[in-house]
C-alpha cells in the first residue's frame, strides 16, 4: 500500500499536468506523511539532492555544448563529415554524411536536442536540394541524434552517475558510451546505404583537394574539444568537473574570436537559455532524490526484486522485460526524470541479477532515447520535426525501419556487455 500511495501520487500528478519535478516532490511528501516520517527529512534530501560538487558537471558540459553547436560548428562538422565521405561517392552518401556529422558533434554537446536542431537545420535543406526526401532526412536526423546520449560528454550519463547515488563514476559511463554510440551511428549509415541503393539516392560528391584542405583546419579547432574533453580526464590531466570547464572557455574561444560567427549579443541569450535548462534539471534532480529517499523507506527496490523473481529467475528474460518496461517509460515521460525515477527502483533489481551497473547504465539510456523518437513525449521527434518542417504523422509512417535498427542495436548492447564494458576495462576505469 506505502508504494501505491507514492506512485500513485506521482502519477496522478503527471495526469493532471503538474510540472514533473513538482509531481516528485509533492510524491514524496505524500509518502512521508504516509508512512509516519517527519516532512523535514524529505526537504533534507531535497537539498541534499542538489549539494553534490558533481553536479557542477551538468551546467558546464550544457554551456560548453550550447556555445559549440550554436556557435557554427555544426556547419563545419557537416563539411569536414562530407570531405571523408565524399570521396567514396557512395548512393545516399549525404545521409551518411548526415550521421558523421551527427557523430562528431556528439562528442562536444552532449545533447541529441541539440544536435538534431544544429545538423537538422544544417543538413535537411541540403539532402532535399540534391534530390533526397525532406522525411528520410528528418528521419536520419532524428535517429542519428540519440548517439549524442550514449557519447561523452553525454548530460544523461551524469544524471545517471547521479541517480546512483555516485556510487557510479561519470568517466566509467563516458567510456561505456563510446562503443555502443559508435554501433549505433554505423548501424543507421548502414540503414541509410540499403535505402539508398533501394530507392536510388543521389550519390556523393567529391570535395576538391583544395578546399578540403581549408575545411579540415577549419573543423580542426572544435574536434580539439574532444580531445580535451577524452585526453584531459584519461591522461589524468583534470576531472570531469574540470573537462567541463576547461571546454567551456575553449568553446567560447573558438566561437568568439576563431570563428566569429556568433555575436556577442546574442551571448546573454544563450547564458539564459542554459541556465533555464540547469535550473529544470537540477530542480528534477533535488525532488528526485527525495522520492528515491522514500522509495529506499518503502523498501520498493526489494520488492521489485522479488516480483520480478516470481515472474522469472532467467537473467535473459528479466532483461527483456525491463527493456520493454523502460521502453514504455520512455515514451510517456521524458528522459532525465525517467533516469532519475527509475534508476532507484531497478538497479537493484539488476545487481540481484548480476547485471554490471554501468552496463545498465547504457541500457537504460539507449532506451529512453528510443522514446524520445517516438510521441506523446518525444522531445528529439518534434524538435526534428519542426526543423524539417514536416509532421509527426509523415515522419511516424517511415521511421518504422530506423526504430527496427534501433531495436536491433539495443539487443545486441542488452545481451552482449563487453560493447559497453570493453572500453572501461581496458582503459582500468572500471
Amino acid at each position: 500500500m506505502d508504494i501505491a500511495v507514492l506512485l500513485g501520487t506521482m502519477f496522478f500528478c503527471f495526469f493532471i499536468g503538474v510540472p514533473i519535478a513538482y509531481s516528485l516532490g509533492l510524491a514524496a511528501i505524500v509518502g512521508a506523511f504516509w508512512i509516519g516520517i517527519p516532512v523535514e527529512a524529505v526537504m533534507l534530501k531535497i537539498s541534499d539532492g542538489v549539494s553534490k560538487v558533481a553536479m557542477l558537471t551538468i551546467p558546464f558540459f550544457v554551456l560548453a555544448g550550447a556555445i559549440m553547436a550554436e556557435g557554427g560548428m555544426a556547419r563545419r562538422m557537416v563539411a569536414f563529415a562530407d570531405v571523408l565521405v565524399g570521396f567514396t561517392r557512395l548512393r545516399g552518401g549525404l545521409s551518411v554524411v548526415n550521421v558523421v556529422a551527427t557523430t562528431f558533434l556528439s562528442g562536444i554537446s552532449g545533447s541529441a536536442v541539440a544536435d538534431t536542431s544544429a545538423i537538422g537545420s544544417v543538413m535537411i535543406p541540403q539532402m532535399e536540394k540534391v534530390g533526397f526526401p525532406r522525411v528520410f532526412a528528418t528521419n536520419v536526423t532524428i535517429t542519428a541524434s540519440v548517439q549524442a546520449l550514449l557519447v561523452p560528454p553525454s548530460h544523461n550519463a551524469v544524471i545517471y552517475s547521479l541517480a546512483t547515488g555516485g556510487t557510479i563514476s561519470i568517466i566509467s559511463l563516458f567510456m561505456a558510451g563510446v562503443m555502443p554510440g559508435l554501433l549505433l551511428g554505423f548501424s543507421v549509415i548502414v540503414l541509410c546505404l540499403v535505402i539508398g541503393y533501394r530507392n536510388n539516392h543521389p550519390r556523393g560528391q567529391t570535395v576538391p583537394m583544395r578546399e578540403a584542405f581549408k575545411i579540415t583546419v577549419d573543423a580542426i579547432w572544435g574536434l580539439i574539444t574532444l580531445v580535451i574533453i577524452l585526453g584531459g580526464i584519461l591522461g589524468g590531466v583534470f576531472t570531469a568537473i574540470e573537462a567541463g570547464a576547461v571546454a567551456c572557455l575553449w568553446a567560447f574561444f573558438v566561437t568568439m574570436f576563431i570563428y566569429r560567427d556568433y555575436k556577442w549579443r546574442d551571448l546573454p541569450a544563450l547564458v539564459a537559455r542554459t541556465l533555464r535548462t540547469v535550473a529544470m534539471v537540477m530542480t528534477l534532480i533535488a525532488c528526485a532524490s527525495s522520492v528515491g529517499y522514500v522509495m529506499a523507506l518503502t523498501q520498493m527496490p526489494a520488492k521489485m526484486t522479488a516480483f520480478f523473481l516470481t515472474i522469472s529467475s532467467d537473467k535473459n528474460v528479466i532483461l527483456f522485460l525491463i527493456n520493454i518496461l523502460l521502453l514504455i517509460l520512455g515514451c510517456l515521460v521524458d528522459m532525465a526524470p525517467s533516469i532519475l525515477i527509475a534508476t532507484p527502483i531497478l538497479l537493484p533489481v539488476m545487481a540481484n541479477f548480476g547485471v554490471d551497473p554501468v552496463h545498465f547504465g547504457m541500457i537504460m539510456m539507449l532506451n529512453l532515447g528510443i522514446g524520445l523518437c517516438h510521441p506523446p513525449v518525444g522531445a528529439i521527434l518534434f524538435v526534428g520535426c519542426a526543423v524539417g518542417k514536416v509532421t509527426i504523422e509523415q515522419v511516424m509512417r517511415e521511421i518504422w525501419p530506423f526504430y527496427g535498427v534501433m531495436f536491433f542495436v539495443l539487443m545486441l548492447v542488452t545481451y552482449i556487455p563487453s560493447i559497453s564494458l570493453w572500453l572501461p576495462h581496458s582503459l582500468g576505469l572500471h
